[in-house]
């Protein structure tokens, strides 16, 4: 099939992260994927909630779609006094995902928290929130380096996730809104830069799947988590130069 924006079935939207994006966070990045845009800012406190043990830190993530983040508007969730059931799962995933990149006894008594809002959703908002959201937890523990607060980065290893989906019976990666609304499977994968996973979401929307589409497609989405891992890489580098030239 010829995919909408002409992309090949292993090829990643295009990518943008634009590092120290806000002025106030200790750690900010705007991530664009393609047509989805997420600001995700890294907000360090020097507290932890009550269930965690003494002497260690604590990663978590909340996470928000605009009011015209879609083709449509939506409702604030505090307008609707609650969090949708969406949006919690959203920002559960995101949490796992970010603490499975951090030492929490190295991050010491502290917590960070990782907002992620969604400005234009066009499928992969979650997604590119767990990618956008390891480069803001990596300033931010950059951040504690730099004022004195750590002597290392807590940091063990990067973050990254894609999704991939069978949409008319083709393997896809990296699925816009389009696609992702017509898929009969869809997949998203969490992966350390070691190429070690730490979670995947796969539902048979159209129809089931074998085990072998779902290695295929986690191999699909690995090849992205790559990707993006570089341009992760490249973001955390701009930064660090941006800094060293001040």
């Amino acid at each position: 099939m010829t995919r909408a924006d002409g992309r090949a079935f292993d090829q990643l939207r295009p990518v943008e992260m634009t590092p120290g994006f806000t002025k106030f966070a200790e750690g900010s990045v705007l991530i664009r994927c393609g047509e989805t845009v997420v600001l995700c800012n890294a907000s360090v406190e020097e507290k932890t909630p009550p269930h965690v043990a003494e002497g260690c830190g604590w990663v978590t993530a909340e996470y928000s779609m605009l009011p015209r983040a879609n083709r449509e508007r939506s409702r604030r969730d505090v307008s609707k006094g609650k969090l949708s059931p969406r949006s919690a799962e959203i920002q559960r995933l995101v949490g796992r995902a970010l603490r499975a990149s951090i030492d929490m006894k190295a991050l010491g008594e502290r917590t960070i928290t990782i907002d992620c809002d969604v400005l234009q959703g066009d499928g992969g908002t979650r997604t590119a929130s767990v990618t956008g959201g390891y480069v803001a937890l990596a300033l931010a523990c950059q951040w504690l380096v730099k004022e004195g607060y750590l002597l290392r980065s807590p940091l063990r290893t990067a973050v990254a996730a894609v999704s991939a989906g069978i949409v008319d019976d083709e393997l896809l990666l990296d699925l816009c809104y389009e696609e992702d609304s017509n898929a009969q499977v869809d997949l998203n994968c969490i992966m350390t830069e070691q190429g070690e996973l730490v979670e995947i979401q796969g539902t048979g929307e159209g129809r089931a799947f074998t085990i072998q589409e779902q290695r295929q497609l986690v191999d699909l989405c690995a090849k992205g988590i790559d990707e993006l891992l570089t341009k992760q890489r490249e973001a955390l580098a701009e930064k660090q130069a941006e800094e060293g030239s001040r």
